[in-house]
């Protein structure tokens, strides 16, 4: 399972998603940030000094509010001058800002504006301090902060901000990321060879035109595969006639010694022109199984009979005790086998092989393990590919022509199945097939 880091690094989706996250979070951040410290310029900076307004006129403010207080009319005074006005007596603890968080008790004292008025200050912020009979009147500007109304439109901009980014990421997330990922797929669909997947696209921008690009790449492949496989198929239909009269014309030769050898060199040109045929025939583009049901161990069996006859170190095949019946290309399924079984002796150094099949619910394993020099991890993924060998000197006694594991990939894949192949240096090999069991195929045509 991929952690975190490394599907952001692998898509292009979750670096574009964390890009646009972040930018919104930033984007909220600054924004708060801001808005805070604007309020703070406010109290800290405009608050200072009174204006000259209110020291002027403080008596007749006073005078309007009253002695004792006419509570009501302070209130609509303070409203009207924004004001925040405290009263302080035995009996009253009044102010008309609730929250005004000015602390008078620890005013400390500035200078005189009258017989009855002082200037005061309170933390960084002057207040007038009026004395009349058991009354104490304290004046101060009110402080203009940002009320709840707006910071409601503050965030609410700032939704539509968000609103207005995630808007964006999924308009470049239909122009780039999906067009992108169609193509990806159809690249991954071409490169597992179904040459004949096309990418849709209504486009007439960079990317259409790259989809285009990708599509036509496709029919080239397409047409030069076909006339491949046209050449090869006519150039082996058209040897097997020489083959044949070369065959009649070794009859006719009196040395036996060299007739012997071109008969193995024409039977081997001969073997090759078949399954060349037979790789074309069972290619991607053309494949066609005569399945029947078949008593599939049984059957198995029954192509090892040779061997076990033939090959003095011993066939050991091992089987389940019920058989159970399933739809093989039972030619096709011989070709398979004898392949691989010959594989095995033919680098087994002169050892026994083990011939295993087994069953599950939904397949039928059949496995050739030998006791041979085994193959080198370099070769691996090649060994199934067509004309590969892992002797790069392509000797004949060591190998054949690198179409028999290629044959067996093509036969199990015509059935719905794999071939799976590992191998240790020194130790063996082990091929193993997996063909589903109920699977259905279509009739040569």
């Amino acid at each position: 399972m991929r952690t975190l880091p490394g599907r952001i690094n692998n898509s292009l989706f979750f670096r574009l998603f964390l890009i646009f996250s972040v930018t919104v979070l930033v984007f909220f951040l600054i924004i708060t940030l801001s808005i805070r410290q604007i309020d703070e310029n406010w109290r800290s900076e405009r608050l200072n000094p009174l204006p000259d307004f209110y020291l002027d006129n403080i008596t007749l403010i006073v005078d309007n509010i009253g002695v004792p207080p006419d509570l009501q009319r302070a209130s609509q005074l303070a409203q009207e001058l924004s004001l925040t006005i405290i009263i302080r007596s035995p009996h009253i603890n009044w102010q008309s800002d609730d929250q005004s968080d000015l602390d008078v008790d620890s005013a400390v004292f500035v200078r005189t504006l009258s017989r009855e008025a002082q200037v005061m200050v309170s933390g960084n912020e002057e207040v007038i301090r009026v004395a009349r009979g058991a009354y104490e009147y304290f004046l101060n500007r009110r402080v203009p902060t940002l009320s709840d109304y707006d910071y409601i439109v503050v965030y609410i901009g700032l939704a539509l901000a968000a609103l207005a980014l995630l808007l964006n990421y999924l308009l470049v997330h239909r122009l780039l990321v999906e067009p992108v990922r169609k193509l990806r797929e159809g690249a991954e669909r071409i490169c597992e060879g179904d040459l004949s997947y096309r990418v849709k696209t209504r486009r007439t921008d960079e990317l259409g035109e790259l989809t285009q690009s990708v599509n036509h790449m496709a029919d080239s492949l397409q047409q030069m595969l076909e006339a491949k496989r046209q050449l090869l198929l006519a150039i082996s239909h058209e040897l097997r006639t020489p083959i044949t009269r070369a065959k009649l014309q070794l009859e006719f030769m009196d040395d036996d010694a060299v007739r012997e050898a071109l008969a193995d060199d024409i039977n081997e040109i001969d073997l090759l022109i078949s399954d060349l045929i037979e790789a074309e025939r069972l290619s991607n583009q053309h494949q066609a199984l005569l399945a029947e049901p078949v008593d599939f161990a049984d059957y198995i069996g029954l192509v090892l009979e040779p061997y076990f006859q033939n090959y003095a170190p011993g066939v050991d095949y091992l089987r389940p005790e019920e058989d159970v019946c399933v739809n093989v290309d039972k030619l096709r399924t011989r070709l398979l086998l004898t392949n691989i079984v010959n594989n095995a002796i033919r680098h087994g150094r002169d050892n026994p092989i083990t011939v295993r099949v087994a069953f599950t619910d939904t397949e039928v394993s059949l496995e050739v393990e030998d006791q041979g020099e085994g193959i080198a991890a370099e070769h691996m993924e090649h060994l199934s590919e067509p004309f590969y060998r892992p002797d790069s000197a392509r000797q004949r006694n060591t190998g054949g022509f690198g179409l028999g594991l290629y044959l067996c990939r093509l036969i199990a894949q015509a059935h719905g199945g794999r071939l799976e192949i590992s191998s240790e240096l020194g130790v063996g090999t082990r091929v193993k097939i997996h063909l589903p069991r109920d699977t259905e195929h279509e009739p040569v045509g």
